[in-house]
């Protein structure tokens, strides 16, 4: 069948490899078409567009294939077409074929924009003129190559703007809700005043990364992540190999730093069965006697100063008490301080959240006062979230295999933090010699230490932010998975601040933040989030403190000094990529700072043990004056 058999109806010729609108169908036709100076035959897809199909097609309204498809009109005034080029038929007459996303026509004329090659007989073509024409269509696919591939990548990256576009918008969505007025006709409330009054909403949404993950181009980084760890075990064995003489892979540090599990799990649960029961029961028994209590202003101090004795000494010395007493390693005291942290802002959030309804809400004569049901408050203590609901938006079922995936990555992400503290830290920061404190060693050390720090920060925000959140929350079917938003494209510390830890974020937001204001009538914001700040970095450095078992308030003064100064000068008016640049470059050292004064004080603590009980020798870091004796 040649071009010359094609049916009278044929409007546009589009070649299927460059088909981007028409898709394989009743349409599609094999046809030979004579190409080359020889005459030979080459089978070609064909789609054959007609004026119905066009009229059916969604882009059959695009004003440039409305041009290209109008029979009425004749070849030469049929525009619209583009990345045409014109190859030579049996038949005689050029042929004009589609090398874009828009069909092209099939005329005996070229229009003028399009370069011209005549033809010749397939007898007086020679060598050279074939080889230079060959070249020639080359070039042109080459360049027609580079179009596509611009509007592939265009297209992916409109798909991801729509994507964070729509999360914006669901995460606006219920504060947009329309309102009846005063004269009835509907109004919006402001965004603030809603969140001021309402508090946080929750919505069915799953977390950033497993969207991302969906994109092979963003797997592709997680890929390489696991080709890292791989490379990690096998310089372990490649070293254990040489300086052993046998494949050893064993990870003493690892269970040194998880020892003392059983004094753990009982100092957990002593914590968890007084949250469960004295704040839930105390709320109750206030809630029973406040409206019918002569001094409801009395009854209140009174019940607030005795729960915060028992939480003083039960989730406050306590938690301290079995870290000290019972000498656990540094994880396992990380586990005990992070439970106690969390426990305090759960109970708080519950009788900061339940108390106000109890409140508002007078029981009827012959009623006993409603309270918060007590599986929806075993429930709280669970779910990943710190700010206290009645009810959370569930999933319909728990995804096992989601679970067992999740659970395989924390695995996964402990042993590369062991690696990378094995092959990256202990190796630079392991005192061989006679080295007082200098300055060349302290800024060698840093620049040494912002590798292992910058992807022991990664691993944290992946696996507890992403990877442990996500299963406690696809276990609890708690459909609610925004832990943490894009803060990598952060361009401020203020949105870096908010977007890097979500759950903690609402919390301080709140309780912290958004009370300071409605206590001081919305004044002294600046007041408000430098208190914010504090507390912040107090908790942090007394989580750090703990674990570590000794006093350098690093974090301390990189959060509340640095992180404020940047909070303010790097705010969210600066928008340039320049300052995305400079937020993970603050990242970087700040990260190798940390890992490198606290990895130098670990081991002077060890080599030079404390020789009086002096305040000043307790707050003095050992590194500054300690030489290390081989």
């Amino acid at each position: 069948m040649g071009q010359s058999d094609l049916p009278h109806d044929l409007i546009c010729q589009v070649e299927e490899k460059v088909d981007l609108f028409f898709p394989s169908g009743p349409g599609a036709k094999r046809v030979k078409v004579q190409s080359g100076s020889r005459g030979k035959q080459r089978t070609r897809i064909i789609r054959t567009v007609t004026q119905t199909h066009l009229k059916t097609h969604p882009v059959a309204g695009d004003p440039q294939l409305k041009g290209c498809v109008s029979a009425d009109r004749p070849p030469t005034e049929r525009r619209g077409c583009r990345s045409a080029i014109v190859r030579p038929t049996s038949s005689g007459p050029s042929a004009l074929w589609c090398r874009g996303p828009f069909v092209t026509m099939t005329t005996a004329e070229p229009p003028n924009v399009l370069s011209h090659r005549k033809t010749r007989p397939s007898g007086e073509i020679t060598g050279h003129d074939h080889s230079s024409l060959q070249e020639e269509d080359l070039r042109r696919w080459q360049k027609h190559a580079q179009v596509v591939k611009g509007n592939v990548l265009k297209q992916v990256q409109d798909q991801l703007s729509d994507l964070l576009d729509k999360a914006l918008t669901d995460s606006i969505q219920p504060f947009a809700q329309l309102q009846p007025a005063a004269n009835g006709k509907p109004s919006r409330p402001p965004f603030s005043s809603h969140r001021m009054e309402d508090g946080k909403v929750f919505m069915d949404r799953p977390s950033l990364l497993d969207e991302l993950f969906e994109i092979n181009h963003i797997r592709t980084i997680y890929h390489m992540f696991i080709a890292i760890l791989l490379i990690f075990c096998l310089s372990t064995l490649a070293v254990d190999y040489l300086d052993q003489g046998r494949l050893v892979l064993e990870f003493d540090l690892l269970f040194f730093a998880f020892g003392k599990l059983g004094t753990v799990t009982w100092a957990w649960t002593v914590m968890f069965v007084y949250t469960l029961l004295v704040p839930y029961f105390t709320l109750v028994f206030w809630g029973s006697l406040y409206h019918s209590f002569p001094s409801k202003l009395g009854l209140s101090l009174c019940t607030a100063l005795v729960l915060s004795a028992v939480q003083t000494c039960v989730l406050g010395v306590f938690p301290i008490y079995a870290a000290v007493h019972y000498e656990l390693p540094p994880a396992s005291r990380f586990i005990v301080i992070l439970e106690q942290i969390r426990f305090l802002m759960k109970s708080y959030s519950f009788i900061r959240e339940t108390a106000p309804v109890i409140m508002k809400n007078a029981p009827k004569e012959g009623e006993s006062p409603r309270c918060q049901a007590f599986s929806s408050y075993l429930y709280f203590l669970f779910c990943p979230t710190l700010i206290y609901k009645e009810s959370y938006p569930r999933n319909s079922h728990i995804r096992w295999k989601y679970v067992f995936t999740t659970l395989g990555m924390i695995f996964g992400c402990l042993f590369y933090g062991y690696f990378i503290l094995v092959r990256l830290c202990v190796p630079v920061f392991r005192p061989k010699t006679n080295q007082p404190f200098s300055k060349r060693t302290m800024v060698l050390a840093v620049f040494h230490a912002i590798l292992p720090g910058t992807m022991l920060l990664l691993l944290c925000f992946f696996a507890f932010l992403h990877c442990w959140l996500n299963l406690f929350g696809e276990l609890l079917r708690f459909a609610d998975r925004m832990f943490y938003k894009d803060w990598w494209n952060s361009t401020s510390f203020a949105n870096y601040y908010r977007t890097w830890n979500v759950v903690v974020h609402d919390w301080l937001y709140y309780y912290g933040y958004r009370d300071f204001l409605l206590l001081s009538k919305r004044k002294f914001r600046t007041a408000g989030m430098l208190s914010v700040f504090i507390v912040s970095a107090v908790v942090h450095e007394y989580a750090l403190g703990v674990a570590f078992g000794f006093f350098y308030p690093v974090m301390f003064c990189l959060f509340a000094c640095f992180g404020v100064v940047f909070n303010f000068t790097m705010n969210d008016k600066r928008q340039s990529p320049v300052f995305n640049v400079i937020m993970w470059m603050c990242l970087f050292l700040g990260q190798g700072v940390q890992v490198c004064l606290y990895c130098q004080e670990w081991y002077a603590q060890i080599h030079c043990p404390q020789t009086g009980n002096s305040f000043w020798e307790l707050v003095t870091p050992r590194s500054w004056s300690c030489n290390y004796q081989s």
